[in-house]
């Protein structure tokens, strides 16, 4: 069905059993199956950054951080966290103290980019497996076909746009726009009326993220059965996220894993020059005009969302200018859209987002730990390892998807991803040291 492999993996996979499985990997096992539950109980935001927080404190050794260093990579999220953490209290402290906005920021901090150095740092403590935290991804795609059937039938007997806050949601205190369940609806994609949902994330585009890296994750499931349902699911999630974005970088991601080997690369490049020179010259169009005009209809599929969008945006980065270094720490305006419509700034791009929030400072150290996660997989993908040139590809579209939706939102809808990042980085450690070892004797 979706036999997608063009190199052979590294290793052959272990044959998958429950009862050999550590502490660590049940845990991450069954969180991540189990999404439909905490889901419906709208307990998502902080059920994920407890149960990895909590994981972690309990699998800490000093030992192990003294003897198995950790990652460039790993160390960055962290230093990025903190820049976060500092910056947010200088954000109170000049806003005027608030205890719920106090509280609000620590929320934020725990599952936002304190969140992406656990899920990072806890393969190094404790043994969690690529191929157990793909098994766990594959049924939580399998299962968005079964949400997805469930949410078709409600909206045809007249329950579309439903929703709900979850009696656990109630108690939590604060905003309860990430708690609340929603249903599918219709809207139009391209001026036609289709089914839309956002499955178990708040937000389409996220969904569209989320339903991405879980095709690339799936590619690695040895079952073949469950690969294909698990690929499918993910797929159809994608596709009713109507998130452009996300599916132009669906193929861009096989591309991306194509390209690494060498005389694909040659070939796929004169032909790609060669056909767009002819396309144009038959067309009497210019190399600019044959670009524009994909993102004219790459704009217009919801010409809307697009507007919001940028204007939001540039109101963040206009924002911005005002306190270059350090940023604003804590969300202080909205831009306005009409009447009394507004929208918080720094709700999309990430990287607009992060220098509003933490300056020139703040980014500086955003990018690095995003080169120094990328660079992590580059030689190893280029060595042959299909897993990561897997990884590799599925950090580029995560970095292009970052422009349209701010990271610190939808972290903790993709802790999973960053869990199966950190798995991947502990087995190249472990591969590189042992042939380290090997050369020396």
């Amino acid at each position: 069905m979706f036999n997608i492999s063009w190199d052979r993996p590294s290793s052959q996979p272990q044959e998958f059993k429950i009862a050999a499985l550590s502490l660590a990997e049940r845990v991450i096992y069954w969180t991540i199956v189990l999404t439909p539950i905490w889901w419906l109980l709208g307990i998502q935001p902080l059920f994920y950054p407890a149960v990895v927080s909590i994981l972690l404190a309990v699998i800490f050794e000093i030992d192990k951080l003294i003897n198995n260093l950790l990652p460039p990579a790993v160390w960055a999220w962290l230093v990025m966290a903190l820049v976060m953490f500092w910056t947010a209290m200088l954000g109170i402290y000049t806003e005027g103290f608030s205890f719920n906005l106090a509280a609000a920021t620590f929320v934020t901090f725990l599952k936002s980019y304190f969140l992406i150095f656990c899920c990072l740092a806890i393969p190094f403590w404790s043994r969690v497996r690529v191929s157990v935290v793909t098994r766990a991804v594959a049924w939580m795609a399998t299962g968005f076909l079964v949400n997805i059937a469930v949410q078709m039938v409600m909206l045809g007997v007249g329950l579309g746009s439903m929703r709900y806050v979850p009696l656990l949601g109630r108690l939590i205190p604060g905003d309860k726009g990430s708690l609340t369940v929603k249903f599918a609806k219709m809207a139009a994609f391209f001026g036609i009326p289709l089914p839309r949902t956002t499955l178990h994330t708040p937000d389409p585009p996220i969904l569209g993220v989320c339903a991405l890296l879980c095709f690339v994750i799936c590619l690695g499931e040895s079952n073949r059965r469950l690969r294909n349902w698990a690929l499918v699911g993910s797929f159809c999630a994608l596709l009713v996220s109507f998130s452009r974005l996300a599916l132009v970088c669906l193929p861009f991601v096989l591309l991306v894993v194509a390209l690494f080997r060498s005389q694909f690369t040659r070939q796929l490049s004169l032909w790609l020059t060669s056909a767009s020179f002819l396309f144009c010259s038959l067309l009497g169009i210019t190399v600019k005009q044959l670009m524009d005009r994909p993102m004219d209809v790459f704009d217009s599929a919801r010409a809307t969302s697009s507007e919001v969008r940028g204007k939001v945006i540039a109101e963040t980065l206009k924002a911005w200018q005002q306190e270059l270094w350090l940023g604003w720490g804590v969300i202080r305006g909205s831009a306005w859209l009409y009447e009394d419509k507004y929208i918080k700034l720094g709700s999309f791009s990430s990287y607009a987002a992060v220098l509003y929030l933490h300056g020139i400072v703040g980014f500086i150290v955003f990018i690095v730990a995003m080169f120094l996660t990328l660079s992590a997989f580059y030689a190893p993908a280029v060595g042959g390892d299909l897993t990561c040139k897997r990884v590799f590809a599925s950090l580029v579209a995560l970095y292009v998807l970052m422009q349209a939706t701010a990271l610190s939102w939808m972290a903790v809808y993709l802790w999973f991803f960053f869990v199966w990042l950190g798995a991947v980085m502990f087995e190249v450690q472990q591969r590189d040291m042992s042939l380290s070892s090997w050369e020396q004797l």
